[in-house]
């Protein structure tokens, strides 16, 4: 028997729905964990993050997104997973590709959660 692993993706900053194109990417850890000898590792905190990349269509809400800093991102995956990131703000340097109408976004956050 089969089961949905892929699809469709939803993302909502705080409230307004993006459109997204080839999907999105959540953490799974809140760590990054190294070996440093065989049954020995150190651990680095990482801050919680959702990246994507979106359509950019009329009434995009760009302005809301690149001066927010306490958003609420929610991003609900093709296999039922929702990942919740809060105190979140926009990273990186996203800038607006016109010859698809996409721009890549990458919001990081004081907390993610796995629902």
């Amino acid at each position: 028997m089969g089961e949905k692993v892929a699809g469709t993706v939803y993302v909502k900053v705080d409230g307004a729905q993006l459109t997204i194109t080839g999907g999105a990417e959540a953490p799974l850890m809140d760590v990054k964990r190294e070996t440093v000898w065989p049954g020995f590792f150190k651990e680095e905190k990482l801050a919680p993050y959702i990246k994507m990349t979106s359509l950019v269509p009329q009434g995009f809400p760009l302005k809301a997104l690149t001066k927010g800093y306490d958003q609420t991102i929610t991003c609900e995956f093709a296999n039922g997973k929702v990942y919740v990131l809060s105190g979140g703000y926009l990273v990186d340097e996203p800038s607006h590709k016109g010859d698809d109408g996409t721009v890549e976004l990458q919001f990081d956050g004081v907390n993610g959660s796995w629902q």
